[in-house]
């Protein structure tokens, strides 16, 4: 048994919390508090009752969240935001969250993670937000078909925009929504992104550009770090953990 304090600072140094500015409303950091002590850690992409639910059947009573609770602003504690609180209390339940921190980490963030699984060291960062980089970058060798094909085994759906390279030279990795990475491509020499969702206007974009697009869910791109960062928090603390899935499929 850990002390859910000791978790949370192990947590908010890991993700460089007080440093990392995020946008408002993702209130980066502990989120709820259970009774202080934690016997079993779990991980979600997002907040919800649902997720909550599983995790306190499943014995969790600490859960690391990507999207956390406060993205609506001040909202009344009533109807569905009601039962989402509810289900952390009666469950005994803390949540933590960690948004842009867990996308950008050199080490265990969604998109170093992402290059990792393609075979690709992430050696130079893009795409910053309040002087802190989000995306990474990393050289390619592989054919475009090669890059597809091994996504496709790893992702439930993979949409492709071929209109770059066949060969990729410099491959962009923005886990989530990649709409604001994609004007940002050409200025830091990247000709292919690998990304969760972007919007419709940007087909045209990379046609006239002759860049490739490459969008794998925003659900399934996000796993990776609340994944890794409950897998290390877990061998620290001697815990057990498990992966909260929800099968988004967007």
């Amino acid at each position: 048994m850990a002390s859910l304090k000791q978790l949370v600072d192990y947590c908010d140094k890991r993700t460089r919390r007080v440093a990392f500015k995020d946008f408002p409303g993702s209130h980066n950091g502990l989120q709820v508090a259970n009774d202080g002590r934690v016997t079993k850690i779990g991980a979600a992409v997002d907040a919800g009752r649902i997720p909550f639910e599983q995790a306190v059947e499943s014995g969790v009573d600490f859960l690391i969240v990507h999207h956390g609770i406060f993205w609506g602003g001040v909202q009344p504690v009533t109807g569905p935001i009601y039962e989402r609180y509810a289900a952390l209390i009666r469950g005994n339940c803390a949540v933590y969250s960690s948004h842009l921190p867990l996308d950008a980490h050199e080490e265990i963030g969604n998109n170093v993670l992402l290059a990792r699984q393609l075979g690709l060291k992430a050696h130079r960062p893009f795409l910053f937000q309040e002087g802190e980089p989000i995306g990474w970058i990393a050289a390619n060798k592989l054919k475009r078909s090669q890059l597809c094909a091994r996504l496709e085994e790893l992702y439930p759906r993979v949409v492709t925009i071929d209109c770059g390279p066949a060969v990729p030279k410099q491959v962009g990795f923005c886990s989530g929504s990649g709409n604001s990475a994609v004007p940002q491509l050409m200025a830091a020499g990247v000709d292919t992104l690998i990304t969760g969702e972007l919007r419709e206007e940007w087909f045209n974009y990379a046609q006239e550009n002759h860049l490739n697009l490459i969008c794998c869910g925003h659900y399934a791109t996000e796993m990776h770090g609340v994944k890794a960062l409950a897998a290390e928090l877990a061998k620290k603390f001697r815990l057990p953990w498990e992966f909260i899935e929800t099968d988004n499929p967007l």
